[in-house]
């Protein structure tokens, strides 16, 4: 693992770091957040998933989250969205390729020699942060992500039971399987098959899974791409399973990060209570 960068931020440090990875055959970067309170203990990790055409840069620069997580004593954790380099397969649209991983492991060719996003970042990164870390508690983890990164969380949370004990999620793609954020990904990476896309869609997991905890779920009203997201569905979902879950539609928000950041400091608080900061 190298250090790219490293700043002093709210007491503790957001350091930049990049290694060479083995589930994607190729170079990846991620950045991580810890707060003043690791120097001294073991402080719970909150990991957030960012959306299509991020890399770990946007919410580490525009959430505004380092602040919040200092005062909970939480570890931040941004992976990137996908492979990248030269000789990682890529699209011309921005929904498909480098910087649209959908956190998936690729089948397909030519996706599946380094699109492995899935297991990036639910075996290979939390393993190298548990090896090169020692002010974190990786039996004490959350999962939040925007967008293509809600989709992300929200999968991941309900697909590894007993991993997260919290679970949120801004203006999450919510049912990807009847959407155009989703079929087109799904068949290029997962085949034609459909009933292999099942597990990678949130409310199809909710109501045969759920989740063993608490779910927070905040969507604009104003949402440029709400038709896309198809909140209904997970939130049906959720009602059908009796699901722990709160769902808020925020009025005349949009799908910008002024929106994450008005309502971030609310997600770190209630990871905070589940974590047990």
């Amino acid at each position: 693992m190298k250090t790219v960068s490293e700043n002093a931020s709210f007491g503790g440090t957001q350091g930049v770091y990049s290694h060479a990875s083995t589930t994607c055959s190729c170079d990846m970067t991620f950045g991580l957040f810890l707060p003043p309170q690791a120097k001294t203990r073991a402080v719970p990790v909150l990991w957030y998933l960012s959306g299509l055409t991020c890399t770990h840069e946007n919410a580490m620069v525009k959430a505004g989250a380092q602040g919040w997580a200092a005062e909970h004593g939480i570890a931040l954790v941004f992976p990137d969205t996908s492979p990248r380099g030269p000789d990682v397969a890529d699209d011309d649209a921005f929904d498909l390729g480098q910087g649209a991983g959908f956190y998936v492991n690729a089948t397909e060719a030519p996706w599946s020699a380094h699109y492995r996003m899935w297991d990036y970042v639910a075996e290979e990164l939390p393993k190298l942060l548990a090896r090169n870390f020692d002010g974190l508690d990786m039996d004490r983890q959350a999962i939040t992500g925007h967008s293509m990164g809600g989709h992300g969380a929200l999968t991941l949370g309900m697909g590894l039971p007993g991993r997260f004990r919290s679970l949120s999620a801004f203006s999450p793609i919510c049912n990807p399987t009847c959407s155009d954020w989703g079929r087109k990904q799904f068949g290029a990476y997962l085949g034609e098959t459909e009933k292999n896309w099942q597990a990678h869609d949130a409310s199809l997991l909710m109501r045969e899974k759920g989740f063993d905890g608490p779910i927070l779920i905040d969507t604009g009203t104003d949402d440029q791409f709400y038709d896309l997201l198809r909140p209904e569905a997970l939130a049906e979902a959720a009602a059908a399973r009796h699901q722990q879950i709160t769902f808020r539609l925020q009025a005349g928000y949009d799908h910008s990060y002024f929106f994450v950041s008005s309502f971030i400091a609310d997600h770190v608080a209630f990871h905070a209570a589940a974590l047990g900061e």
